[in-house]
């Protein structure tokens, strides 16, 4: 009898052990914006809108930091530096400068964000790239030391992009030492760590390759961080971001990130959400 118990109880906590610890590596996570867009109408990002939605938006460009037990992750790495302080014409294609009217100043940057932080980019172990837009790969050159996690289609959309998308793709961002990075090229999910907490969803439609992480916390929480698979909230409302791969992927994403929303209680955190951002951006998350 108290054999059966023991065991019994051994069960029990090795069980409940493997449940509650595989999500406990992620201690928590901040999200950082490399400087604002706009202000300009929403309408310019999202042609969908109907005329009583439309209205101004000043928007984030997302990042964020995650603390994991075998090591830091950014997701997303901004604006490139030589965008900062008013310098963006001489690195950006003009027209993207006139629309976007970035603001960020050299503190915004991905570096100096973790400085701000307690970090260096010498400490990230990896790096995870959304995808390679001018505003999501900006800076992975500042990270040569880590693993750069990418879908593998999302390379050559980079380096061969479709003629409507090409100015979104700033060749100066993944040339150079960035050809020498260290990438670990995927083709679809991927468990970064093997243990369920920072799981990569891939979410095409945006561009070929586009990916969106699943993060699970310590404290028993789970985020979704779309990337562009999710601009603002006008996109999970039903109304389709400009400038996609493919509206029926990009649809399709969507979707699954509002299906895994639904399911598993999860927060999804847009990328260019002016509401969000005012609401929680520049804060830790457990």
């Amino acid at each position: 009898m108290r054999k059966s118990m023991l065991v019994a109880v051994l069960v029990g906590v090795l069980g409940a052990g493997a449940g509650s610890g595989a999500f406990a590596q992620v201690k928590q996570m901040y999200w950082m914006t490399s400087g604002l867009f706009g202000p300009f109408p929403a309408v310019a990002l999202i042609p969908t809108l109907p005329k009583e939605k439309q209205r101004d938006v000043t928007i984030p460009v997302s990042m964020w930091l995650i603390e994991h037990a075998k090591g830091l992750v950014v997701f997303d790495t901004g604006n490139n530096v030589a965008v900062s302080d008013g310098n963006c014409k001489k690195y950006w294609p003009a027209g993207f400068c006139d629309l976007l009217a970035p603001s960020q100043k050299r503190d915004d940057v991905v570096d100096m964000q973790l400085k701000k932080l307690g970090y260096s980019a010498d400490r990230v172990k990896a790096v995870i790239t959304s995808h390679s837009h001018l505003d999501h790969i900006g800076n992975i050159k500042m990270f040569p030391k880590a693993v750069h996690v990418i879908q593998k289609k999302e390379l050559y959309q980079a380096w061969w992009p479709e003629k409507f998308q090409r100015g979104a793709f700033v060749m100066g961002d993944f040339d150079g030492t960035a050809t020498d990075l260290n990438y670990f090229e995927l083709d679809g999910d991927y468990d970064l760590f093997g243990d369920g907490s920072i799981t990569i969803l891939a979410t095409p439609g945006h561009t070929l390759g586009h990916q969106s992480i699943r993060v699970k916390t310590a404290a028993g929480n789970t985020y979704v961080i779309t990337g562009d698979a999710v601009w603002m909230q006008e996109n999970l409302d039903g109304y389709p971001a400009g400038l996609n791969y493919s509206v029926k992927d990009y649809t399709s994403s969507v979707n699954r990130l509002k299906a895994i929303r639904d399911l598993e209680n999860a927060e999804i955190m847009m990328s260019h959400d002016q509401d969000q951002w005012r609401a929680k951006g520049g804060r830790w998350f457990k």
